[in-house]
Order: structure tokens, then C-alpha cells, then sequence
């Protein structure tokens, strides 16, 4: 499972990477959603396999998780932005969401980063 944690967190950083590139002036909503989406998604994962914690792929359950790692092990709160994410990434793919969150480019690459950065700190101080 180590393995699968450390993928995990690789490629949580992968998908922040484009978030920051994303998040610079022109802002690309769609990369930055799409990707910070999936960053979170991969660092709730790592976070909840390192724990031992069930890991499902559907977002709303990683929301659920992500509310359990705040809650129940100190990490920073993610499921609003999960879902903020997720609905901002349906407006720029679809056009279907009618009102689309207000997100702060930059507050959301520093957010993800963070969180990122906590779910590291304690796989490292655990493995």
C-alpha cells in the first residue's frame, strides 16, 4: 500500500502543477478546475489509504472522506472545494451549471497546496 500511497502523492503534485500554471493571468478555469479537482482527489486518496480508510471513485464520497480527514485527523477542510471544483469544472466542460461558484484562482492553488502539504507531512511522519 505504500506503493499506492506514494502514487498517489506524485500525482497529486503533477495535477498542482498545472493548477499553479493555470491559475496565472489569463486564468484557465478549465485546466485549473479539471486539475485541482483531481489533485484533491489523488491527496484525499493517499490520505485515506495511508489511514486505512475505504477509497472509493466517485467524487462525492471522496467529499465524505475529505470531511473525515478534517474532522477526525486534523487535515485542512476540502469538501467545499472538492464540490466547488467539481461544479466549476462542469460549467467550463458542459455550459450546463447555471451559477458556478465564485473561486479565487490563486486561494485555490494555495488550498490545494496546503492540503497537499499536509497529507506529505503525515505519511512522512508515519512511514
Amino acid at each position: 500500500m505504500r506503493d499506492e500511497v506514494k502514487h498517489k502523492l506524485e500525482l497529486a503534485d503533477r495535477h498542482l502543477g498545472r493548477v499553479q500554471e493555470a491559475a496565472l493571468d489569463p486564468i484557465d478555469w478549465a485546466v485549473l478546475s479539471t486539475f485541482g479537482l483531481h489533485a484533491l482527489e489523488a491527496a484525499v486518496d493517499a490520505a485515506a489509504l495511508f489511514l486505512d480508510l475505504d477509497v472509493q471513485p466517485k467524487h462525492w464520497v471522496r467529499q465524505d472522506t475529505a470531511e473525515r480527514l478534517a474532522t477526525d485527523y486534523g487535515l485542512p477542510p476540502v469538501r467545499d472545494l472538492l464540490n466547488d471544483l467539481n461544479e466549476t469544472r462542469k460549467a467550463e466542460a458542459y455550459g450546463d451549471v447555471a451559477a458556478p461558484p465564485t473561486l479565487d484562482a490563486d486561494e485555490v492553488a494555495i488550498r490545494i497546496e496546503a492540503f497537499l502539504h499536509s497529507v506529505t507531512e503525515i505519511v512522512e511522519a508515519g512511514g
